[in-house]
């Protein structure tokens, strides 16, 4: 899913494409246009025909009543160091956009995500590593888990909770081996980044009714 921002920031959009920095501005970055994928209608004004290809397969626009959960945003405290660990996992990089001094933003996207990160500088006061809970949905546990392991990720064995409901926070409750029978919504495994923001796996192959 793209960066969704306000339309005034089309002049910036526009320089980034021609390669070009903004008068007085410092440490621009550019990334390559179609890894700006767009997803809602300002952004896809201002990125012009240069996404005609990637609108064809991109997330539809937000519907009335809708309220689709865009982006979390992760504190970091070294942002060259977190673009390496999360562009490792092989997450898509949407966006690294240097906009002026102490202000910069970075946007990740785990394959098959309708939801980013953001991190970068000037983002959040909150305290790096202090985001923890984060989860990502997976249809193999222990697949995925060995593809992070691959990556050079610190993940644990797959656990579930001893009541077999969700999981309690930090390590209480926790069981080894997948749920029984690899009952959906009840296997995890956990990792965290290099700031200690922390990760789940989640293992779900067949939704309840209606979600």
């Amino acid at each position: 899913m793209a960066w969704g921002v306000p339309s005034g920031w089309g002049q910036l959009f526009r320089r980034l494409r021609s390669g070009s920095s903004a008068p007085g501005k410092r440490g621009f970055r550019t990334v390559s246009p179609v890894a700006l994928q767009p997803c809602h209608r300002p952004l896809e004004a201002e990125m012009g025909s240069v996404e005609g290809s990637a609108r064809s397969t991109g997330t539809p626009p937000v519907r009335a009543g809708e309220m689709r959960l865009e982006v979390v945003v992760l504190p970091v405290s070294d942002v060259d160091r977190a673009k390496r660990f999360y562009g490792s996992l092989g997450w898509r990089l949407d966006a690294d956009l240097a906009v002026e001094e102490g202000y910069q933003v970075v946007q990740f996207t785990p394959p098959g995500s309708l939801c980013s990160i953001i991190f970068g500088k000037g983002v959040t006061a909150a305290p790096a590593g202090s985001t923890q809970g984060l989860q990502l949905t997976v249809h193999d546990i222990e697949a995925a888990r060995a593809d992070l392991v691959e990556r050079g990720v610190d993940v644990s064995e797959v656990f579930h909770d001893i009541t077999g409901v969700f999981r309690h926070a930090g390590t209480r409750g926790r069981l080894d081996g997948p749920a029984p029978g690899h009952a959906d919504y009840g296997s995890f495994a956990s990792f965290s980044d290099p700031d200690g923001n922390g990760w789940l796996l989640q293992e779900i192959r067949t939704r309840l009714p209606g979600r």
